[in-house]
């Protein structure tokens, strides 16, 4: 695992956990005060959303690949989606300032509306940006993923997820302090059918390149002309 993308993505992890945290908190203040019989539909989504996400990040953190890495940003960003867009239909454009003495029924009694809104604000905002997050993750993997096809390594969905490179840096995994070589032969020479070859005859091979990587993790490619004397 290249050293960045490895800090990249927990500090990627450890965001939603922060967030989905938070969420998951406050809703369970709702949940306490409302149900079973007020706000039910809202209150247990907005309850199994961050709990499913505090628990497939766990898991994925040990076990991921790129694809089931995708497929769960996929899913995921679907609900955030949804659960961004019900907590907005559910508290609008509502000044929460402008609520003084006014409130709402709870299983045990009353809360003041004020409260109740300020609460749903920070639910609606922090589930757009966990939207946001989980935008940019996608793309970012599927970037890196082709850059991985690119670097030669075809079958790069079906190995762990710890063997992309950030940008700029081969997959696989590498010690940041040392230097690895790896030579691609670009072509492949062959012979000319039907013309001998004469003694002294100098044949030239197609030069092959030495793919580095540099100091960074970034590749330098250098050209190593190979001759061959017959």
């Amino acid at each position: 695992m290249t050293v960045r993308f490895a800090t990249y993505r927990i500090v990627f992890y450890v965001g939603v956990f922060l967030l989905s945290g938070t969420i998951l908190g406050l809703d369970a203040h709702f949940a306490s005060i409302f149900l079973p019989h007020l706000h039910p539909d809202f209150t247990i989504f907005a309850l199994l959303i961050p709990s499913l996400t505090i628990f497939t990040f766990l898991l994925s953190l040990q076990f991921a690949q790129p694809r089931t890495e995708a497929l769960t940003l996929f899913i995921l960003w679907a609900l955030w989606l949804s659960m961004a867009s019900w907590a907005t239909d559910i508290i609008g454009n509502v000044q929460c300032d402008a609520l003084t003495t006014e409130t709402m029924p709870t299983k045990n009694g009353e809360i003041r509306q004020r409260e109740f809104c300020y609460e749903m604000k920070v639910i609606q905002a922090f589930s757009w940006m966990l939207f946001v997050l989980f935008t940019a993750a996608f793309g970012i993997l599927l970037a890196l993923v082709n850059q991985a096809e690119r670097f030669g390594r075809p079958d790069i969905w079906y190995e762990p997820i710890q063997e992309l490179g950030w940008f700029g840096e081969f997959p696989g995994y590498y010690n940041h302090n040392q230097q690895g070589m790896v030579q691609y032969p670009m072509q492949y020479a062959y012979p000319m059918q039907g013309y001998p070859m004469q003694q002294g005859y100098v044949q030239g091979q197609q030069p092959i390149y030495s793919i580095q990587q540099g100091p960074n993790g970034q590749p330098l490619v250098a050209q190593v002309p190979v001759v061959q004397t017959i």
